[in-house]
């Protein structure tokens, strides 16, 4: 592991510049750092350094380039970022990709060390606030346990550290199984769980809920095929050729009290808390199902949402354009909007839906979408469930008011990724492609844009900084109950699977289900793709389901709309959607302009790097690199 000590160079210089000038150095203190016994012995600076552990979760999902690009919710749209690398499976330890999406080694492990300090230093701590003491342990405690968490469902089994290593250490260790590494955060959770169990709830921080929250989460992935080692060696021969499989799988002990476990810990935080609207017996209407996504989506903050949403978050990166020590937002604040959004609001499209996760959402009545059925291929965005509407833009999606230079060509602020008849022999590029004249290059490649996460007031402009103050969910109350539902599904108590799954339906206007067996599981896996689409779950739930050869191997399809003006009608120009005037046809092709999808065995895991293994000869490399 790679320890940063910038500070002990600094230092060094400093002394030998004082010592030969300067008779007094002994009376003088460092003006740009704390020690330690400063630290320790101040409750605020201890708080701070807490705070501190915090910053290593960077921008969670609001990153221009987002997990969604590695699973098939979504494409990147621009090139040459490495993204590539990971989709065609041809990593290797000198060539990890892109390591802005995906938290590195390093990155985890500087965070963990920095616990690690905090839970040293904290119990012989002289500042007086006991309480205080407590709590910050019960975060530091929680923290390491959540990176240890990244480092367990990215990698497998892993180095335990739980002291901080200073620089004359041997930093040669071996991996733990997946075993161990799974019992330890475990551990490490159940006692932030109790240091915090009397703590005050503050936006952003660890909570007694979050940390059993978590424990649910790592519970579920543990009881999973993947990590099932007669299940995951059966499935895949690179699996099954890998001679320390315990690193990645249990290879004893009995995978049905493992899913029992998983079902008690997440049931444990259903009866804690309550999530949003979660009560009903009878779906909503459609219109109000998109309203409470939206709300769901916009973490309650949004001014046209529901502030009562609020509830439905665990745990969650706050976003503000202010600084904080527990919000550290670089250069003043992260846009969701500007990210994600359309080229003709001047954003940069980053990772637009691709066909086959809108083709994945259900009609109305719970039938799934069919391109052989001749009304959804004539109208596919019509009569579908609410969420989608609540997460995808898509040709002719009404949205925010367009910027000024623009309202020229679209003054009905309609979403435009299709090309349109202009009556005249020609046609009329959408100003949201890459045909467009307002920044082409920043237009979609898959004929659909976000609208996930993104403010819908529409007083507030997407490629402004620090337009939106919207949360990222961390973790949130529906994900604790959909991880409840597997864990019934897996342990047979159908029952109560198919009412907690029907309660989320019910919110978003969708129609009850009653599936047995098999069709109950891939119902409920479906449900758990759509309602937490783009909340970085799909990467993993795929892995660990072990089903990305359905996922990723699926390559990408994306939308080709085009309009022609019917007969006796006159087209619109500047164009405007209209299904009395024009003739819509819509057709789902192939593309491979940025990559072309492959799934190969090796990417179960990620490959350490060859530093990381050069640093520390006991690292063992993982399987199929």
């Amino acid at each position: 592991m790679k320890i940063m000590k910038k500070w002990v160079a600094f230092v060094l210089m400093a002394f030998a510049l004082f010592i030969s000038c300067n008779d007094d150095f002994l009376n003088t203190e460092p003006k740009d750092s704390v020690s330690s016994d400063a630290t320790w012995g101040d409750a605020a600076l201890s708080q701070a350094f807490v705070f501190g552990i915090y910053s290593a979760l960077g921008n969670a999902g609001f990153e221009e380039e987002g997990l969604s690009a590695l699973t098939d919710e979504a494409m990147f749209t621009h090139s040459g970022r490495g993204i590539d690398v990971l989709m065609e499976g041809t990593s290797t330890p000198s060539n990890l990709g892109n390591e802005r999406i995906l938290p590195t080694w390093e990155e985890l492990y500087g965070a963990i060390r920095n616990a690690n300090i905090a839970l040293t230093e904290l119990p012989e701590a002289t500042f007086d606030d006991a309480d205080l003491k407590e709590r910050l342990m019960g975060e530091s405690h929680f923290l390491r346990a959540y990176y240890y968490h990244q480092l367990l469902r990215h990698f497998g089994g892993v180095p335990i550290i739980d002291v901080a290593y200073n620089l004359g250490d041997d930093f040669s260790i071996a991996r733990n199984t997946y075993a161990e590494t799974v019992d330890f955060i475990i551990s490490d959770l159940d006692t932030a769980a109790g240091m915090l169990a009397s703590k005050d709830i503050t936006k952003g921080r660890a909570s007694q809920l979050a940390a059993l929250a978590l424990k649910a989460r790592v519970l579920l992935y543990a009881a999973s095929d993947l990590h099932h080692g007669p299940t995951a060696s059966g499935n895949s021969g690179t699996l099954s050729s890998f001679s320390n499989l315990e690193l990645v799988a249990y290879t004893s002990g009995d995978q049905a009290s493992r899913w029992q476990a998983a079902k008690t810990a997440a049931k444990t935080v259903l009866d804690m808390s309550s999530g949003y609207k979660l009560d009903l017996n009878a779906p909503v209407s459609a219109e109000e199902g998109e309203a409470n996504y939206v709300s769901l989506s916009m973490g309650g903050g949004s001014s046209v949402g529901d502030a009562a949403a609020a509830v439905e978050l665990i745990w969650e990166r706050t976003h503000t354009g202010l600084y904080t020590e527990e919000n550290d937002w670089p250069l003043g604040g992260i846009n969701v909007g500007v990210n994600n959004g359309p080229n003709g609001y001047h954003n940069w499209a980053g990772n637009t839906p691709i066909q086959q996760l809108v083709d994945d959402y259900e009609m109305m009545d719970g039938s799934q979408f069919d391109w052989n059925n001749p009304t959804h291929a004539a109208d596919p965005f019509a009569n579908r469930d609410p969420r989608f509407y609540a997460t995808v833009l898509y040709d002719g999606s009404d949205w925010k008011p367009r910027p000024s230079d623009v309202v020229s060509i679209d003054p009905v602020d309609q979403i435009q990724t299709g090309s349109y008849d202009d009556g005249a022999g020609g046609t009329i590029p959408g100003v949201d492609t890459r045909q467009s004249p307002i920044e082409d290059w920043n237009g979609s490649r898959t004929g659909y844009y976000v609208r996930k996460f993104i403010d819908p007031d529409p007083g507030l402009v997407d490629n402004r900084s620090n337009a939106q103050v919207v949360p990222w969910p961390f973790i949130r109350y529906t994900e604790v109950a959909l991880n409840y539902v597997e864990a019934c599904i897996e342990t047979g108590d159908e029952a109560e699977a198919i009412a907690w799954l029907n309660r989320i339906r019910y919110r978003v206007g969708m129609p009850a289900v009653a599936d047995t067996g098999d069709a109950l599981r891939d119902r409920y896996r479906n449900e758990r793709r759509i309602e937490l689409a783009y909340e970085e779950h799909r990467y993993f739930d795929a892995r660990r389901w072990m089903i990305p050869e359905e996922t990723i191997g699926r390559g990408i399809q994306v939308m080709q709309t085009s309009a022609t003006v019917k007969g006796g009608q006159t087209a619109h120009i500047p164009y405007r959607h209209d299904k009395d005037v024009y003739d819509y046809l819509y057709v789902p092709i192939d593309n491979t302009d940025n990559e072309t999808r492959i799934w190969d065995d090796k990417m179960y895991y990620r490959v350490i790097s060859r530093d990381e293994i050069n640093r520390n000869e006991l690292l063992v490399q993982n399987p199929g690199y």
